[in-house]
């Protein structure tokens, strides 16, 4: 009776922990919303060379991510007071990265920084006006979110951004819908800091190389105090793993980033 009692509570508890494991992979996909159909960067380019897509891009600035070992440096939420820092840090070490901005009290605040951003080279990208969670908003609201955004970049840049990031990552069928309307794709990530829950620089730069991937997205937010001062000791560490730095639009290259298209690493 007593061993029939043991197998019993096994089963419980084997019938406990798959729940736990189930509850954690649909917390990961509510995360996203719906996003079944995201893509990598590694198949965009995989699927790019099997097509005519090979020729009408551009290409990736000389950087071959099928051959190097690319990673893309992003940053949310800018840009801010200590954006400029960060500028200078990339210039210093010949690194471009991609800037999803804000619209509300950041592009309009800081036209100058935003047309640095453009000017050196980085890849300017949308991150709404107001920071609403989309998943949350209507057509026209999403709309609103993101073409405010689009059209004050566009008014000090001269072009529109191709690429958006939904804040917290949250989408779903609406914001995809949009967002092909705007000529947006949607940019995920594959390593973050949390660095909004801290400002410890060393614990930033530890987050983000022990996460560190091949044709990974790095998420950092350029609004932080310990973000910005992490920057130089993640680039340096990670070139000498090897990893070459590339914006978002390079790591799919040859495809072109796809309207509407979710892409997660």
């Amino acid at each position: 009776m007593r061993n029939r009692g043991r197998g019993t509570g096994v089963r419980r508890a084997r019938g406990r922990s798959a729940a736990a494991l189930l509850a954690v992979a649909s917390l990961g996909l509510a995360l996203t919303g719906c996003s079944d159909n995201a893509v990598s960067p590694r198949s965009a380019r995989n699927d790019a060379l099997d097509t005519k897509a090979l020729a009408q891009s551009s290409g990736a600035a000389g950087t071959d991510c099928q051959k190097a070992k690319c990673i893309a440096l992003t940053f949310d939420a800018g840009p801010g007071e200590r954006t400029p820092q960060l500028l200078d840090t990339l210039k210093e070490k010949k690194v471009h990265a991609t800037f999803f901005l804000l619209g509300k009290n950041h592009v309009e605040k800081y036209p100058d920084t935003v047309r640095r951003i453009a000017a050196e080279g980085h890849e300017v990208a949308n991150h709404t006006w107001s920071h609403e969670r989309l998943d949350k908003l209507s057509a026209d609201e999403i709309r609103t979110e993101l073409g405010s955004t689009q059209e004050a970049v566009a008014k000090l840049t001269g072009r529109k951004p191709v690429l958006m990031r939904p804040p917290q990552g949250r989408t779903n069928k609406t914001v995809t819908k949009v967002s092909k309307e705007l000529g947006l794709s949607q940019i995920l990530w594959s390593a973050t800091a949390k660095d909004y829950s801290t400002n410890d620089s060393a614990l930033i730069k530890k987050r983000i190389l022990d996460q560190a991937d091949r044709d990974g997205v790095i998420l950092l937010h350029d609004i932080y105090d310990g973000t910005v001062p992490a920057v130089p000791g993640i680039i340096d560490t990670l070139k000498e793993r090897g990893f070459t730095f590339v914006t978002v639009p390079q790591l799919l290259a040859p495809a072109p980033p796809k309207p509407g298209q979710l892409y997660r690493p």
